[in-house]
């Protein structure tokens, strides 16, 4: 039996974890909060896996992948991935005692990816910089309060748009990652349905199938859902390939050999499920390197439109938790708000300067909310989890596009719910909506389709004569993208490159 000293060394422990995180006071118990932790890691864990497949197989205009080489390196972004989402969610909980997660943003990380790294003599150092640079910004913005201006002058509804447009162009790239929907070889068509508009081969039948699982359980409100069907897919593609000796779809020199292979990676047992994790990765940013690449005006805007997406995200997400917990006060706010929004811009900041994309809050976080968390002690229990995961960073390598690449889609349905909230018959708002919708997959271009979306909205008001609805920020935007858009003629006309 325990002595009465130990017994109230460990009373005295829990007591003073209750007083710190406020357990008792905000009508929770430690099991609660560690239950809490649980259920939001197994829910936002798919983030170690997609990330990579997002942002590490991809190579900048250069031809460089993230950590340099010219070969992907999933697992070192993998363990990076999880160490800063692990160090900044402890944090959240510590410093700002919030039941709140942070990880790498999905669509920020998109738009890294494909809007920024690919520019014209871009490298993946010089747009993980402009990374840094925006979650250096927002941490100013937080700071001096001006963030109330920023937060009234892009109109709710188009703040909306941009969600739901980042949402279908996370689904068109699962759609194409996975080969669902791929550039036909020939025809009047840009795309088509599979291999010769046939859902041929056995790869695909793992993602239909893998889409179909996470559907029927997010159905049935399944905890984990996502996390569970990318490794109920990936295990059955390990299966399927141990039998059908399938393949690659690629050869070493990436020619395309097998139509009906797999995507990225061919499913099979590790030789390592453990492993001391690469951190290789920490550090490769270089903060004004893309301002000679692509110019200032690029880059400015590059900079505010990760900015926006990372701000507003957030300010949505942590009152979104707040009011499933039941923690806002009379005004809406959650406690320690500015805590909550100075960490997250730092986690914007790390992101960046760790090579992971923009870290930032995920509303998954109300999974463990769901199982009773209403403290920070369940963000504390969820970074540690992700900190154990930098360890499992080699089993990304086992995952194919087709067993992940179902998690994109049904990520990409969760963003565009909120289309429900654009009131479609007012014409001022619903066409620069519709604008910034569409024009995201269909140019896949982030930045095209908020661009659009802001100067329609501001040419829209002043041919209606509405100049005074227009916020002095919106002007100085519109006018930005303006710029941007006519970059290239604007060159011409100056004789410039």
């Amino acid at each position: 039996m325990p002595s009465t000293a130990t017994s109230k060394k460990t009373a005295g422990v829990r007591g003073a974890i209750d007083s710190f995180f406020q357990i008792t006071q905000r009508g929770s118990t430690p099991g609660r909060e560690i239950r809490g932790g649980f259920a939001t890691f197994f829910t936002m864990a798919y983030i170690v896996v997609l990330n990579p497949l997002i942002i590490g197989t991809q190579a900048d205009a250069t031809g460089g992948f993230l950590g340099g080489g010219g070969h992907p390196n999933l697992a070192m972004v993998a363990a990076a991935t999880a160490l800063v989402a692990g160090v900044m969610t402890l944090l959240m909980g510590v410093v700002a005692n919030y039941p709140l997660a942070l990880a790498t943003g999905l669509g920020l990380n998109a738009f890294v990816t494909f809007g920024i790294a690919k520019l014209p003599g871009m490298t993946w150092p010089d747009a993980m910089g402009l990374v840094v640079m925006e979650g250096l910004i927002i941490t100013v913005l937080v700071l001096t309060g001006f963030r109330k201006a920023v937060l009234h002058a892009i109109p709710a509804q188009l703040k909306i748009a941009i969600s739901v447009g980042i949402g279908l162009f996370i689904t068109i790239i699962g759609l194409v990652d996975s080969g669902i929907v791929r550039k036909p070889s020939g025809g009047p068509v840009p795309v088509e349905l599979g291999v010769g508009g046939f859902l041929a081969g056995w790869p695909m039948l793992i993602f239909v199938l893998g889409l179909v699982a996470i559907i029927v359980m997010l159905v049935k409100k399944v905890k984990g859902a996502i996390l569970i069907g990318i490794i109920g897919a990936t295990f059955l593609a390990i299966v399927v390939e141990a039998i059908g000796k399938i393949g690659g779809q690629f050869d070493n020199a990436g020619k395309m050999i097998n139509p009906k292979g797999w995507g990225l990676n061919v499913p099979k047992f590790p030789s390592t499920l453990v492993d001391v994790p690469d951190f290789g990765l920490l550090g490769h940013f270089s903060l004004l390197g893309s301002f000679s690449k692509i110019g200032a005006v690029s880059a400015i805007l590059l900079v505010f439109t990760l900015l926006l997406a990372d701000f507003f995200d957030t300010m949505g997400t942590m009152v979104a938790i707040g009011a499933e917990a039941g923690l806002l006060d009379k005004e809406g706010n959650p406690p320690n708000s500015q805590k909550i929004l100075i960490v997250d811009s730092l986690a914007a900041v790390a992101g960046g300067a760790s090579g992971v994309s923009s870290n930032t809050s995920y509303i998954e976080s109300a999974a463990g909310v769901g199982e009773g968390a209403r403290t920070g002690l369940a963000s504390v229990v969820t970074g540690l989890l992700f900190l154990l995961a930098t360890f499992l960073a080699p089993l990304v390598a086992v995952v194919p596009y087709e067993a992940a690449t179902p998690a994109l889609v049904v990520v990409g349905f969760l963003m565009m719910q909120q289309v429900k909230n654009i009131d479609w018959d007012d014409l001022d708002i619903a066409i620069p909506a519709f604008l910034t919708i569409v024009l995201m997959p269909f140019t896949y271009s982030i930045t095209a389709g908020i661009g659009a979306g802001f100067v329609m909205y501001v040419v829209i008001k002043v041919v209606r004569g509405k100049f005074s609805v227009i916020h002095p920020l919106m002007w100085g935007i519109a006018g930005l993208f303006v710029v941007y858009f006519a970059l290239d003629p604007i060159k011409s006309i100056l004789g410039v490159g």
